[in-house]
């Protein structure tokens, strides 16, 4: 949108100003400069560094800046450092991720101002670094102490006097001090071209906010004789990132879950150590009912994170809490708690005897518990703790978490549904997924396996009964994963069976009928394709495979000598794409200890991969089960196979062991 634009445009993400995008116009301006920097670090020979508090003040208070006629002193191509003059236009922006920016627009105004219009534009400068930045410092090239020129003591509160050196450090949050420290003192040592770092400080009234420092270095000579530096209180926008990585990672997480269970115990990886030293989710014993009850009840952890070095409770450890803890009106109002105590001292209401005394033994601070509701019900709660010396949870916090659940709440209420709907689904295939036939001498065995790694629903099904003295062999996949396909499955499964016994000498027959049922009855839209195998003995006592193919994957024919063969005859198109097509049968001699598989193609198919390898390795892989029983057979294609998993399996397997035996089984059968 910007590339051609006559004007210098760039584009800063973040409380860093990480400087993500420049357009052609401002590359000419300033020359090639770094992306994914901080605007300070692609911009080191900026001298006029305290427009970073202005970009500060644009992200803070989300209003846009103009400022006319002002310097902008760096190493310009072609022309060596020198000071021109700008127009500067801030203007804030959302990212196409939702991460908070800064729309930077830029035009060269230095032809066009005269000397006396240079001074006010120094003056003007000078104005806006002092009126944004709330502290200003020095510090020594030798050892990296600080003097402090204005601000600190207004908002520390620490005298002037114990500030000095290094005595600063004092109200630096105790977690940041050594990283900070050390970083201060690798630039006193490297002496970058500027150094910029975030941190946590204590304010006048105990709280922490974070401040980011930018320092640069002043030579004389070519020589480091005092360092020079700001602090901005940049706590608003790293609230907003925080807000804003958070929720990207929470969605991430409970993205790649299947259950609902497993939604919540993804919520304690993100919140740890981000927000909390520790963080449990409990949920309530589904034998109690404390809507109703007043006898103690149950909560059962599920899942804890904790930071490195705080021991964690066991897992699945359950508690009872009273009919008048504060815990259980927080169970029954669906309400937050959020409790803030001295070091190792919590209160007992809210918790558990135990759960009082864990927070002791982990020198807890606080406390943060919240409700956690599918479809409005109420399922679990989340309780997050801070530990020892580090700021205890504030309400900030506390309602940063609430706004996480509820920016969660809906997909978890979405998955839940499906879930149910799911549920409904599943038990309506099994419903469906009938014992064979058992026929003395001709076993046969069929086998569902649903997908390890989808949530959804398949129509896959097998059949098999016994029409005059016929035995019917069927696999079908209705197109869909939902209950709409499930439920289309019941029906053809059940008309296919209605029109066999009327046709049982037919199979194409059948399939033709259904297919026109299907397309007359408007209740499924979609496409589905079936195998109707009828498998008996002739008048001579010849066993033979009469079958006819709607669109699906071929039957396998495996020899008891191991050789095999795909029945690739009569194979039509899908059902529910063309009623009027004549439908095809093909004949199959079944010789004795032959065996005959039906499949789907969650069996055989994988990802970028030719289907003809996958039949390939099918092929040979029965080759070698031949004479093996045919339960463990059909057991050993589902675990010794190489599943791609993202798909059900099914499968139904028949061989005829005695012909001589199943023919007079099938006959007394009948």
């Amino acid at each position: 949108m910007f590339d051609l634009a006559p004007i210098g445009v760039s584009i800063t993400r973040g409380p860093d100003h990480r400087l993500v995008y420049v357009n052609e116009a401002q590359r000419a301006i300033f020359g090639p400069r770094p992306l994914g920097k901080p605007l300070l670090q692609a911009f080191n020979d900026l001298a006029e560094a305290g427009y970073i508090l202005v970009l500060d003040q644009v992200m803070t208070t989300g209003k846009p800046e103009f400022l006319p006629q002002v310097p902008v002193t760096v190493n310009y191509p072609n022309a060596g450092r020198q000071e021109r003059y700008f127009n500067l236009s801030f203007t804030p922006v959302f990212l196409d991720d939702g991460e908070p920016a800064v729309l930077n627009l830029i035009a060269d105004v230095t032809e066009t101002i005269d000397a006396a219009q240079r001074k006010r534009a120094l003056q003007r400068y000078t104005s806006i670094v002092r009126s944004g930045s709330l502290v200003e410092w020095s510090a020594s090239p030798i050892d990296g102490s600080l003097q402090w020129i204005r601000g600190w003591e207004e908002i520390t509160g620490q005298p002037h006097e114990e500030s000095r050196g290094h005595g600063w450090l004092n109200m630096v949050a105790p977690e940041d001090r050594a990283a900070l420290l050390a970083s201060w003192l690798r630039a006193i040592d490297e002496v970058p071209d500027s150094v910029e770092y975030i941190f946590r400080v204590r304010t006048r009234d105990g709280t922490y906010r974070h401040f980011r420092a930018h320092a640069v270095p002043v030579r004389e000579n070519g020589v480091v004789v005092e360092w020079t530096g700001t602090c901005a209180d940049v706590e608003q926008q790293w609230r907003e990132q925080r807000r804003h990585a958070l929720f990207n990672r929470a969605s991430g997480a409970i993205s790649n879950t299947a259950l609902i269970e497993d939604m919540l115990k993804a919520l304690p990886e993100v919140i740890v150590p981000e927000v909390a030293d520790v963080c449990t989710v409990h949920l309530l014993s589904p034998t109690s009912s404390p809507e109703t009850s007043a006898n103690p009840f149950i909560v059962e952890r599920l899942a804890t994170k904790a930071r490195e070095g705080i021991t964690v409770p066991p897992p699945r450890f359950q508690s009872r809490f009273t009919i008048r803890s504060t815990y259980l009106e927080l169970i029954r109002q669906k309400r937050s708690i959020h409790r803030v105590f001295p070091v190792g001292k919590p209160p007992l209401d809210p918790l558990s005897p135990n759960s009082s005394r864990w927070l002791r033994q982990v020198k807890a601070n606080s406390v943060v518990m919240l409700p956690i509701t599918v479809e409005g019900e109420l399922v679990a709660s989340l309780v997050a703790v801070v530990c020892g010396e580090r700021e205890p949870l504030t309400q900030d916090d506390a309602d940063l978490l609430a706004d996480l659940i509820d920016h969660l709440q809906p997909t978890i209420d979405t998955f839940a549904s499906f879930q149910r709907t799911q549920r409904v689904a599943r038990a309506l295939q099994h419903s469906l997924l009938s014992d064979p036939p058992t026929i003395p001498g001709l076993p046969i065995v069929g086998r569902y396996q649903t997908s390890p790694t989808s949530a959804e629903v398949g129509g896959d099904w097998y059949d098999a009964f016994i029409v005059d003295d016929t035995i019917m062999l069927v696999i079908g996949d209705v197109a869909g994963h939902d209950l709409t396909a499930a439920t289309a499955m019941s029906q053809m499964r059940n008309m296919l069976r209605a029109f066999a016994a009327d046709h049982p000498h037919n199979p194409h027959e059948v399939l033709r009928r259904l297919d026109g049922a299907v397309q007359r009855s408007g209740e499924y839209k979609g496409t589905a394709t079936c195998i109707l195998a009828r498998v008996t003995p002739d008048s001579d006592g010849i066993w033979q495979v009469d079958y006819s193919v709607a669109g699906h994957l071929p039957p396998l024919l495996v020899l008891p000598n191991g050789e095999t063969r795909f029945l690739e005859k009569a194979h039509d198109l899908l059902l529910g794409v063309d009623p009027t097509m004549p439908r095809h049968r093909a004949l199959e001699v079944l010789p004795s200890g032959a065996t005959l598989l039906l499949y789907t193609d969650g069996l055989v198919e994988h990802p970028h991969e030719s289907l003809d390898i996958g039949l390939e390795r099918l092929a040979h892989h029965c080759a070698a089960m031949a004479r093996i029983p045919l339960n463990t057979f059909c057991d050993r294609l589902l675990t010794e196979l190489p599943i791609a998993g993202n798909d059900d399996i099914t499968l139904i397997a028949l061989r005829l062991e005695s012909p001589t035996l199943a023919t007079a089984s099938l006959a007394r059968h009948g």
